[in-house]
């Protein structure tokens, strides 16, 4: 009897051992192949622009209260309040010891689309990589490219300020296992180039769906009200809802929304408020093509009213 509940107690615990090590495994940081950043060429300086501008990349990587050209010295800092702590912006100017300057383009790209450090790190979601991740090899060289040519700064951002459990980045491995989805956001009717460059704006580089979509207790958006606005994340406030079942925004036409953007003026002639003023900032500088195709992406996605 003895021996057989020996038996059943060391089956049970390499059963354990073996849950265990697969649980590391499939939450421990992951990087893309290293061939995926090699032969891309010199990059698109006037693409990259446009890609750091749809982004927000000023919004929160530039100091607060920046203005004029000195929203391109990326030195990091700006303070990010959330139900989980507060998480601290860092540099990512071209500084090759307070920013991303001796960064490769393999590194820059992993924390981009993957969510990994230089030093093999879980990022934090904070960081919206989850959205940035729907953009190509050639869009990241052609952003880290126009990165570089900004000013550099040796501001040092403090650490994130995060209690236990948050603090524990290998938790970060179950939760992209949930919630870190490379595919569409929504699936869209239409096949129309301008509706298709559009999603990619808004879905990606623009992360836009981040702040207008609810998160679900772990900090997960809930996919099924995408865009249909919610709490604030930063805890005041309520981000709205952008979809055409909005009962403000969903009766802007296409022309509203485009207008919007590149004056920050409503069809009533109120103004962007909240964090949305630095975005239509960043916006008002994308060629009016790229303008069309957000608005008409955001009058093609499901109503939710």
């Amino acid at each position: 009897m003895a021996l057989r509940w020996g038996r059943v107690m060391g089956a049970g615990a390499t059963v354990i051992a073996l849950g265990a090590v697969a649980v590391w495994y499939l939450a421990a940081p992951k990087t893309v192949a290293a061939d995926r950043w090699e032969g891309l060429g010199e990059p698109n300086l006037a693409h990259g622009e446009t890609l750091f501008w749809a982004g927000g990349c000023t919004g929160c990587h530039a100091a607060d209260g920046a203005s004029g050209d000195q929203v391109k010295v990326l030195s990091g800092g700006l303070a990010l309040t959330s139900p989980f702590g507060t998480f601290h912006v860092p540099n990512i100017s071209p500084d090759p010891e307070a920013g991303i300057g001796a960064w490769t383009l393999a590194d820059f790209g992993n924390a981009m689309t993957e969510g990994v450090g230089r030093e093999g790190e879980h990022l934090y979601p904070s960081f919206p990589y989850t959205s940035y991740a729907r953009m190509s090899p050639e869009d990241i060289n052609d952003l880290y490219g126009y990165l570089k040519t900004l000013p550099a700064s040796d501001n040092v951002a403090p650490p994130h300020e995060l209690s236990f459990p948050y603090n524990m980045r290998i938790a970060l491995g179950p939760w992209k296992l949930l919630f870190f989805d490379k595919g569409p956001r929504v699936e869209l009717a239409s096949a129309d180039e301008t509706v298709q460059r559009g999603q990619f704006l808004v879905e990606g580089p623009g992360h836009c769906g981040e702040c207008h979509t609810p998160r679900n207790a772990l900090g997960g958006l809930q996919t099924d009200l995408w865009l249909a606005g919610g709490p604030n994340p930063e805890g005041e406030g309520r981000i709205p809802n952008i979809t055409p079942g909005s009962d403000s925004v969903g009766s802007w036409s296409q022309s509203d929304l485009v207008s919007y953007f590149q004056t920050g003026f409503t069809p009533d002639y109120d103004s962007a408020g909240g964090s949305m003023v630095e975005v239509q900032k960043n916006l008002s500088h994308l060629p009016e093509a790229d303008l069309q195709a957000i608005a008409a992406y955001l009058k093609a996605v499901p109503a939710r009213e």
